[in-house]
């Protein structure tokens, strides 16, 4: 393999421990307007970038969250804020 294909392909690789470092998930749904809505406030409100976890095609998280989602997850505390939270409750919720 040339030297630029093995930095491209170590590139493109998922990096495993990426996401350990986020303290926020959102959980949501492809295709829909109120989680588009959330990462437009959470934008706004300058909040912690979160990881966006997609409930479709998962069963356990689509009979815990199917009806809530947008679904903001402190991993830190377990606090869940659903939809629709304002940019006090996200202040609140990131001290």
């Amino acid at each position: 393999m040339r030297p630029a294909a093995a930095a491209a392909t170590l590139r493109s690789r998922p990096d495993p421990g990426r996401h350990r470092m986020c303290r926020y998930i959102l959980y949501q749904r492809d295709d829909c307007h109120l989680c588009d809505q959330a990462i437009e406030l959470l934008a706004r409100a300058r909040f912690a970038e979160p990881r966006s976890v997609f409930i479709d095609d998962d069963p356990g998280l689509e009979a815990r969250y199917g009806l809530r989602v947008p679904v903001l997850l402190d991993t830190a505390t377990g606090v869940e804020l659903d939809w629709p939270f304002d940019p006090a409750q996200l202040q609140a919720a990131g001290r």
